[in-house]
């Protein structure tokens, strides 16, 4: 039997008429689209099939992504019942679709519990200017030395994605994100370009969403896992309720560590399968571990390709 990652992407991978296909062919979809909007009382159809600003807000496109994410993973092991997942894997909101998939938690009280967690992080970075950097083309350590040369000097920046070799996102006050630019331009970064976001993940700005989060998730978790996590912030696996609430609360102040993750686990693995909308991690997975053949499923033609290559 093959030794597969089920794998799910974070905010980024959001877009426009997403799931779709999944919702006007199957049941199941629909059934799901039904009580994730009764729970947390969101029409999913407009938020995700009709041009909107929601599906642009923190607190709106965390469930929408993973609500996605876990109808492409039902839809699978509904058709392939008998291929498990050696471990899961997500790289930040996706570690929560990671512990959905593992049987954790319940992918209803997983849409609220992403919905209050993209809440808090809003309300954390209320009044405070944040937001995120990409750069490109700078090592790991040339990043780091940059950030901390700038807290040094009372400047709020963190590193917060390792994406894969050259490519790694900061966090922090974007005016201070800002005046950096041309600091990581000089390390040798080939672009330095500040996002169109309102939050600041995976850093310290994020430090009073901790608890409300950590409360919610210990009312949500179980101990019922199918197969390990991977945890973004140790790279290690986990599989009990106790270890998953506090590394998820750590993760929001703590950068994912997705690129050492992958490079952890790749030689242990066959393949991977990117559930949802894109195909986010399939692309750095080719960057990160070329030799990890990476699927993925997004709908329902691409459900069918995987399921006549590996389910047969």
């Amino acid at each position: 039997m093959s030794k597969i990652a089920m794998i799910f992407a974070g905010q980024g991978s959001q877009a426009v008429g997403m799931g779709k296909d999944f919702y006007e062919n199957s049941k199941l979809a629909r059934e799901m689209f039904e009580k994730a909007g009764d729970r947390i009382g969101v029409d999913f159809k407009e938020l995700i099939f009709e041009e909107n600003e929601k599906l642009g807000q923190t607190a709106y496109t965390q469930p929408a992504i993973l609500l996605v994410q876990m109808i492409a993973y039902k839809l699978f092991t509904a058709a392939c019942p008998d291929v498990k997942a050696e471990l899961f894997l997500g790289h930040s909101l996706g570690e929560f679709s990671a512990l959905c998939a593992s049987g954790a938690i319940d992918y209803v009280d997983a849409v609220e519990l992403v919905h209050k967690r993209g809440a808090f992080m809003q309300s954390a970075c209320d009044g405070i200017d944040a937001g995120m950097m990409v750069l490109v083309g700078l090592d790991d350590a040339s990043v780091e030395k940059v950030c901390t040369d700038a807290q040094a000097e009372g400047k709020k920046v963190w590193p917060a994605n390792y994406n894969q070799d050259g490519q790694l996102v900061v966090a922090g006050i974007k005016s201070d994100l800002a005046s950096l630019e041309q600091s990581f331009k000089d390390a040798g970064a080939k672009r330095a370009l500040l996002l169109d976001m309102s939050v600041a993940s995976h850093c310290e700005l994020l430090a009073s969403a901790q608890e409300p989060l950590a409360e919610l998730m210990s009312a949500m978790v179980s101990d019922n896992f199918s197969a390990p996590v991977i945890s973004n912030v140790t790279t290690k696996a986990y599989s009990t309720k106790d270890e998953a609430v506090t590394l998820l609360k750590e993760q929001l102040v703590k950068p994912v560590k997705y690129k050492q993750s992958i490079l952890a686990v790749a030689g242990d693995l066959d393949m991977a399968i990117e559930f949802g909308n894109g195909i986010t991690l399939k692309g750095l997975n080719r960057r990160i571990a070329k030799e990890l053949k990476t699927l993925n499923i997004s709908d329902i033609a691409s459900l069918e390709k995987v399921k006549e290559e590996i389910c047969s």
